[in-house]
């Protein structure tokens, strides 16, 4: 198992240096992608880039969207040869401390994504808690499990083969923040087992949020619509897969 990190940035330059630092002593590759940010943003990351040699940035010419860098920082990751990496935003809101625990899980679980549920502070606007509360009540549904406790957080540990298969399928995934829940969804609909672990989550650290409440809430909105049309695609395909998961857990326990 090789792994490394993918950290997409948009607004977060100033940011980013403190996630990095709290990256490097795992001592592995950390892929910083560039998501057609400003000037000013450009400098930072940019001098980041240069001063830490685990470091790989990918520069998008313009801005695409969270899931439009993710999709650039896996490709690249593949490119370097690794299997799995972990998913951190660059904002300094998730808990780094909690990076080794993830990749021991992943070691015991190669096959699975191991993806975080948030533990908040007191820093979590209540209106966004509550609403990713009603969110993620949609993600039992599209998968027919409660295996995903959250479909919205954006750190976690994915084997890079089946990412790769689900980008080179030609299906649409939202590019912006509607991104982690569908390719999350997308992969366990082909078969990749998810494992559900708390991170605690505080808000940036900057002050800035690239989330925008009415616009993000319409267009997550809109990714779920999509799953639901095809959670009925896949209905036999789905109950068969979690009766056998279920089976599987019983044979272990």
């Amino acid at each position: 198992m090789k792994f490394g990190f993918v950290i997409p940035v948009y607004n977060h330059g100033a940011a980013l240096e403190s996630v990095i630092k709290n990256l490097v002593s795992y001592n592995y590759p950390m892929i910083v992608v560039d998501d057609g940010n400003d000037e000013k943003n450009k400098a930072f990351i940019k001098a980041v880039a240069e001063k830490y040699p685990l470091v790989t940035l990918v520069t998008r010419p313009k801005n695409g969207g969270k899931g439009e860098a993710m999709k650039d920082g896996v490709r690249k990751a593949y490119e370097m040869g690794l299997t799995h990496i972990l998913q951190i935003d660059s904002d300094g809101q998730h808990d780094a401390g909690r990076v080794g625990y993830f990749f021991e899980q992943s070691e015991k679980h190669p096959e699975a994504i191991i993806c975080g549920y948030p533990e908040y502070d007191e820093s979590a606007p209540k209106k966004r808690v509550n609403g990713r509360k009603f969110a993620n009540g949609w993600i039992h549904i599209v998968t027919f499990s409660k295996d995903i406790v959250d479909a919205l957080i954006g750190f976690r540990v994915y084997p890079v083969a089946p990412y790769m298969k689900v980008l080179n399928s030609h299906v649409y995934i939202d590019s912006r923040m509607g991104y982690d829940t569908d390719i999350l969804v997308k992969m366990y609909w082909i078969g990749v087992p998810v494992i559900s672990e708390p991170v605690k989550v505080s808000y940036p650290s900057d002050g800035v949020s690239n989330f925008r409440y009415f616009r993000d809430t319409m267009r997550i909105s809109g990714t779920y619509a999509r799953l639901c049309l095809g959670m009925f695609v896949r209905f036999p395909k789905l109950i068969a897969m979690n009766i056998k998961r279920r089976k599987a857990r019983k044979v272990i326990a």
